[in-house]
């Protein structure tokens, strides 16, 4: 018989196999991996807010202090994304092998440095060095390591974990923009980058070293918290917890359905990425205020939120193939509204719209890769997705600008240009996701 774990001395409990034990304040009657994602999102929440929201933010006055373009700053931003991609696959490889714990933990260290070190720069090349290693460091503890985690601690709950995770990362935006926005306004950037040091040292390193743990075997359980209460023996049986199932990653990236689920998410990435750098200038465009703008911006962050708690536990009814395609076709929809109509009811109708979809993109994707591949080689194949994605974005501002550009002198508004390609870009999401169900 199969159920979740017992409390100790319970009839029916059992006897871990393991040396590795859960820590005592955790109640043992509540599966010991929701205390992993419940941490997980805190600490991405945290890692997002001074990694890659904050950016923003110091843009303007590091630009007047050391009289760089806002091109040669936002340049570093980019180097950090191309690392960023490039680690993710050894570090997903390293996280297969040895669990998240040492790599989620040594990240955060290397983040509060490299923050400290940010306060102190004074030439490019050096600011330049310090976003390359903040690359390495983003690799190391945003999502991928966390969903690795959430990956190999369930499999029937899956979706719930990844809906509760990226729910309250979710909030990095919301919480660390205006947060960050203070503390230069009050202390000056340099001043502003100690304290974020000080948040990520305190928010980030005790909790991954602390409450992170490999996998569910090491406790003597199963994914899901799943257990044996057979009294004799009064051990777990060994097969039920210490396999981890999946497709190598070396065989999972040369199948078909790998490389079409590759094309979906790196065409929505571009998507993504272009509408997120471009909104703001396409809204001043047609004439709307800067205030306007911005506070578009604000909501379509805000409509991610939502967009995960209603899509992600469908993946767990439905067929998440099909919900990742219906997600794809919201952000499509949303598009053609924004490009057929110029009035502001439009541009909110595209807000609630496409924040919804490009909210529950990440989580699909990691529910994806873990239905179609398995557990054992997550991590790494997980890798492999990121480098693609993190080329879709960091060419992604720059190709909608070149196509911007192209436009000059045509007979149409130049940004609509930019979005019919970029819904054109949507539809093929769509089709690539469903020939990736049919090839798997």
């Amino acid at each position: 018989m199969l159920a979740r774990a017992n409390e100790p001395g319970e009839v029916g409990a059992v006897t871990p196999p393991s040396t590795t034990t859960a820590p005592r304040w955790w109640p043992a009657r509540i599966y010991y991996g929701w205390a992993m994602v419940a941490t997980l999102g805190f600490t991405a929440t945290v890692s997002y807010g001074v990694l890659v929201y904050a950016f923003a933010v110091f843009i303007t006055p590091m630009g007047a202090e050391l009289g760089w373009s806002k091109a040669r700053i936002t340049g570093a931003f980019s180097v950090a994304q191309l690392v960023a991609g490039v680690t993710a696959v050894p570090l997903g490889r390293w996280v297969d092998r040895h669990g998240a714990r040492g790599v989620m933990t040594s990240g955060s260290i290397l983040a509060t440095v490299l923050l400290v070190g940010w306060s102190r720069v004074e030439s490019l090349p050096a600011f330049y060095a310090v976003w390359a290693l903040i690359g390495v460091a983003s690799a190391a503890v945003l999502y991928e390591p966390a969903f690795a985690i959430v990956a190999t601690w369930f499999r029937r709950d899956r979706s719930q974990a990844l809906t509760l995770l990226t729910f309250i990362g979710g909030f990095a935006s919301v919480v660390f923009v205006p947060l960050t926005t203070v503390l230069v306004e009050r202390f000056g950037w340099r001043d502003a980058l100690l304290w974020l040091a000080a948040v990520s040292a305190v928010f980030t390193v005790a909790p991954h070293a602390l409450v992170l743990r490999r996998r569910p075997a090491d406790l003597g359980l199963a994914p899901d918290g799943i257990v044996r209460l057979d009294p004799a023996p009064s051990v777990v049986e060994p097969a039920l917890v210490a396999t981890e199932f999946g497709t190598p990653a070396a065989d999972a990236i040369r199948t078909r359905t790998f490389r079409w689920l590759t094309v979906a998410f790196a065409l929505s990435a571009f998507t993504v990425t272009a509408i997120m750098v471009h909104l703001v200038p396409l809204l001043r465009e047609r004439g709307y205020s800067a205030g306007f703008a911005g506070g578009a911006m604000g909501v379509l962050g805000l409509m991610a939120l939502p967009g995960r708690l209603i899509f992600t536990p469908l993946g767990g009814r439905w067929s998440r193939v099909r919900v990742t395609a219906l997600i794809f076709a919201l952000s499509v929809l949303a598009l053609v509204t924004l490009l057929v109509s110029h009035a502001a009811a439009a541009v909110w109708v595209f807000v609630v719209l496409f924040g919804a979809g490009f909210g529950a993109i990440t989580p699909a994707r990691a529910a994806l890769i873990a239905d179609s591949f398995g557990a054992a080689s997550y991590a790494e194949i997980s890798g492999v997705l990121a480098f693609v994605l993190s080329l879709a974005r960091a060419t992604a501002p720059v190709g909608a600008s070149a196509l911007y550009e192209a436009t000059q002198g045509l007979p149409v508004a130049r940004y609509d240009a930019v979005l019919v390609v970029l819904a054109s870009l949507g539809v093929g999401s769509v089709a690539a996701v469903l020939v990736a169900q049919r090839r798997s």
